[in-house]
């Protein structure tokens, strides 16, 4: 009998810590925090800017990647071929919404910016800006990424998070289910 009662405890402590390598991204109904990072492609380039501030109340796709030293995404192809599915099926869900991708790992901010123009110019990416942070690999104040995840997705829509995805991998398929929330959000 008290063999059975601490298998389930370890059970459902090994799961509820599962659950918790599986969150990141600010919560649903949080406001959206300052996100201030480097253009490196897209609407800003070249400098730094807030570019939660500047999307004010559009419906917006952050979407935070881990990067090697080299600025490669964590997930390699895949999540590069999950970033040119959800740039070319957004305008599907909605002609205002936009991605800001924020490439984030430690020590890693001028390879960041090395690497983005060469990632743009092989998936030229339409409703995407490209954009490295230059900090912790857990990534700007208040987003609450975790590090673990290799891809954090959080949809925003009037200024507020509308939902958080924590990818620890992922493909082309996990847009829609992404897709599926912007367009309840904007509706």
């Amino acid at each position: 009998m008290k063999a059975t009662v601490l298998a389930v405890c370890a059970v459902f402590a090994f799961a509820s810590l599962a659950n918790a390598v599986d969150e990141s991204g600010p919560k649903a109904g949080e406001k959206v925090p300052a996100l201030k990072v480097f253009g490196v492609t897209g609407t800003v380039e070249g400098k730094e800017a807030d570019f939660a501030k500047d999307r004010k109340d559009a419906p917006t796709i952050y979407v935070f990647v881990q990067g090697t030293e080299g600025g490669i995404p964590v997930g390699g192809r895949p999540a590069a071929r999950f970033m040119k599915v959800l740039d070319e099926k957004l305008a599907d869900t909605s002609k205002e919404a936009a991605i800001v991708a924020v490439w984030i790992g430690e020590k890693s901010f001028d390879k960041h910016k090395e690497y983005l123009p060469k990632f743009q110019m092989s998936l030229k990416l339409e409703k995407t800006s490209l954009t490295a942070y230059d900090g912790e690999k857990s990534g700007p104040n208040n987003w609450a990424v975790n590090s673990d995840v290799h891809v954090t997705v959080v949809i925003v829509n009037k200024g507020k998070v509308v939902k958080s995805f924590a990818f620890t991998s992922l493909n082309d398929t996990d847009v829609k289910p992404v897709l599926d929330e912007l367009k309840k959000a904007v509706k």
